[in-house]
This record gives structure tokens, sequence and C-alpha cells, in this order.
């Protein structure tokens, strides 16, 4: 079995070939891509079935759905992001031509997350490859049998000089950290992605960090209560609860909040949440449960809290009387539990949100414009909706992450190529003419003649 460090070797050297910068080899490579996970769509299906539950459904869906939207947006678009860009010329250069050249980076690490283990690994790279890169992909050990397919389907039909799927846990991902390589793209948690900065720092490498936070749903008593908790239940209890985007907590308007409250509680019945109707998954590990299990013993549980440590098993739960300095609003659940708070007028509710690190994601319900304008203008925070949550990741036409604590950079369709390149900046001028303002000797005069131009 190759080094890490003789495939991270072997992918600079095949890089310096130039030839992942054909745009033709470009597109070979991602319709291959496309072609082999069609081809293993059902061996896909089981193996995530076996690591958590997830149905075909929403394996689909919320997975393989969104990898082939980024396959085709970038086959569709690849050759006009990878043309030269011309711009306009500055007084000080005339006469001139002035080019911005998209150029790929090089060798790229991209580390996955367990909780959209094909989406999340993919999807970065997409654009790594789009852009010209080579890529070192190392899914998450949490979800193995996943990660096991996906190393045995790319491996088997790419060379490791070009793409390569690193399998194992820290160690493996400590070593990989190491290598002297062109970017990092990150996606999992705040504490390991400061894990992965401290080491990109060493050698001055670019990252990308796609982290998470507590996202926020305020609810105003101007919205439509109806829809608004219809939406808010699929959202949250999607994959369990176990979405770096999801819900966190809802903090609503204490005029209404009853009237919500019981509306949820209704749309979680009706939704009938079971491993057997296909609409729910597995709690990803034990000591995933363990630590979400602990929130239920504050505030008061208003539907489930029922719990089964051998299924890895925690029904959709709602939990009022809840405040802000309860454990489960210290740290991001990521689990089926949504905390519920209430607010008197809007500008508390955004005076509390940004007291706290800036989320990833925000949902805002309401009809009344004045609200809308308030939030989205006051409050930092990565992408989200209005009267609705979690359906801006589906447009690749709107950036994807984060911001301050949340992360650094974004990605999804033509964010994604930007990226995984650098854009190369050029002037070209002709030898026939030359302002001799810059040459000795430096007068008074030709001093007053550049302070001119500068200002045009």
């Amino acid at each position: 079995m190759e080094t890490i460090a003789n495939i991270v070797l072997k992918q600079h050297c095949y890089f310096n070939t130039n030839s992942t910068k054909s745009i033709r080899y470009r597109k070979e490579q991602l319709q291959k891509l496309k072609s082999i996970l069609q081809d293993n769509e059902a061996a896909l299906y089981k193996a995530i079935f076996k690591d958590f539950k997830k149905s075909e459904f929403d394996t689909y869906t919320s997975e393989l759905a969104l990898v082939y939207h980024e396959i085709d947006t970038a086959l569709k678009n690849i050759t006009k992001w990878s043309r030269k860009k011309s711009v306009k010329s500055n007084p000080l250069n005339i006469p001139s031509k002035n080019y911005i050249y998209p150029e790929p980076l090089g060798v790229c690490t991209i580390i996955g997350s367990w909780n959209y283990p094909i989406q999340l690994t993919l999807s970065p790279v997409i654009g790594a490859l789009a852009a010209g890169n080579t890529a070192i992909l190392k899914p998450s050990e949490l979800t193995t049998y996943t990660s096991n397919l996906l190393a045995k389907i790319i491996n088997t039909n790419f060379d490791n000089s070009y793409l390569y799927v690193l399998e194992g846990g820290i160690p493996e991902t400590t070593i990989l950290l190491e290598q002297n390589v062109d970017h990092i793209f990150f996606t999992g948690s705040s504490f390991v992605g400061k894990i992965v900065y401290q080491a990109a720092a060493k050698n001055l490498t670019p990252v990308t960090l796609e982290l998470g936070g507590k996202s926020p749903a305020i609810i105003s008593e101007h919205a439509n209560l109806e829809m608004t908790a219809k939406r808010l239940v699929w959202s949250k209890f999607l994959n369990a609860g176990q979405t770096c985007i999801a819900p966190d907590y809802v903090i609503i308007q204490e005029t209404v909040k009853n009237k919500f409250i019981k509306l949820c509680k209704q749309e979680i019945e009706k939704s009938q949440y079971s491993f057997s109707n296909n609409n729910y998954t597995q709690i990803i590990s034990e000591n995933h449960f363990n630590r979400l299990s602990h929130f239920l013993n504050e505030g008061t549980i208003e539907i489930g809290g029922t719990t089964n440590l051998a299924e890895r098993y925690i029904a959709p739960t709602l939990i009022s009387d809840i405040s802000f300095e309860n454990s489960c609003m210290q740290e991001e659940i990521f689990g089926p539990i949504l905390p519920i708070l209430s607010y008197t007028k809007i500008d508390d509710a955004i005076s509390l949100i940004k007291q706290k690190d800036k989320p990833l994601s925000l949902y805002l319900f309401t009809e009344e414009n004045n609200e809308k304008e308030k939030v989205i203008s006051q409050i930092s925070f990565g992408g989200g909706c209005i009267n609705d949550a979690i359906m801006h990741i589906t447009n690749s036409n709107l950036p994807f992450g984060g911001v301050g604590a949340s992360g650094i950079g974004n990605y999804h369709g033509k964010y994604s190529f930007e990226t995984f390149s650098h854009f190369k900046s050029i002037i070209s001028k002709p030898t026939w003419f030359e302002l001799p303002l810059k040459f000795s000797p430096l007068t008074a005069n030709k001093l007053k003649w550049i302070k001119r131009i500068m200002k045009l």
C-alpha cells in the first residue's frame, strides 16, 4: 500500500504535466465520475442504509440528486468559467490589455462529513476537478460502509495520481494534514475545523471550512403558522436532525408560541417518523446518542423524548421552557431535538442572536416586509431562507458557506470553481510607446502629472 506522502507527491507530479488543465479532460473525468456513481447507485443505497438507516428516497433526494446536479452544472459551464476575462485598463497603463486568467490551484485535500457522506464528500470534489485540480478525498470513518464503497468505486476507476480516496480515522487524517498541498477543504465541526486550520497554517495552505453553529428559526406573529410548522418540522427532522443547516432552535413571538407548538405536534404525528416508514435515520453513534440524550433532561418535553440506545433512536422532540442558559443552547444540537424559546419584540430576538456566534444559517418566518428587512440587514449569518428552511442549499446559483465561527469560504456551482481556482492578473503592453513619468529623473513636474493621472 502506498504511503500518503507518496500519493501526494504523485499528484503534484501529475498536476505539473498540465494534463488536468485541458477543458476536454475535465469534462471527461466529471462525466466518468457521474457514470460510476449511477452504475453503483444500488450499492450506495445499501451502504448508507447499513451506516445509519437512511432510506433510498432520502439518499437520492438529499445526496445523489445534488451531486448529479453539481456535475451537470459544471459540465455545462466549465468552458465559460475557464475563459480568460478582459478587464479595463487604468490611465497609468495606457496603452495595454488587461486580463484575468482562472487557473487551478494544484493538489487539493477534501475531508468530508458523515451526515451526508456522499454529497458532502463529492460536491467539493466536483468543484476541484472542474477547476482543473487533482484531489485526495478523506471520507468520514463514522459511515464505514459508505466510506469503503466510495474508496472501492473511485480508486478502481481513477488513477491515484489524479483522484484518490483515503480511508481511515484520526491517525490517517493527521498525516494527510501534514502534507504540503495547495488547498484544504473541510466539512465538519468547529472543534475539528480549528485543528484543520492550525495544521494548514504550518504550510500556509489556503482552506475552506464548512462548519456549523446554532442556526435559529425566528417566527413572527405575522407568519403563516400552518405552513411554518409544516416546513420547519420537515427541515428539522430530515436525517434525524443531523444536518448542518437544520434549524437548531426556534425563537418565536410569545403571542403565537402555544399555537405553533400545537401545530408542530400535529405535523410530527401526521409524519409518523420511523425507520419502517423510511423517513427517519439512526443517530450516527452511541457517543452522539448519549450527548443528545442529556439534553432531554431540561425544559418541558411537548412531544417525543423517547429513546432506544440499541437502535440509536431518539424520537422527534420539541422542548419548551428553555432559555439561552440551558446546556442545549450552549452547543449545536445536531439531532432531532428542537428547543423553543420566545421573544416579545423582534428587536429582542435580533439582540439575543447577535450575542452568539454567527450562525451558518438563519430562517425567518413572517409575512411582514419590515421584519424581513430588519433581520436580513442586522444579523450576520452564512445563508438562509425567508418562510422556508434548508432549501437554499439546493440552488447552485447561490454561494453556500458560513461566516465567522460557522466557516470560511463558500462553494456550489461557479462558487466551487472559484474556490478551487486562482485568478491570475496580467497586463500586456506594447513596446511602441511608454510614458516617461516613472523613469529618472524624478522631477516635481512628473509628480504633479502622476497625481493628476491617479485621480482619473
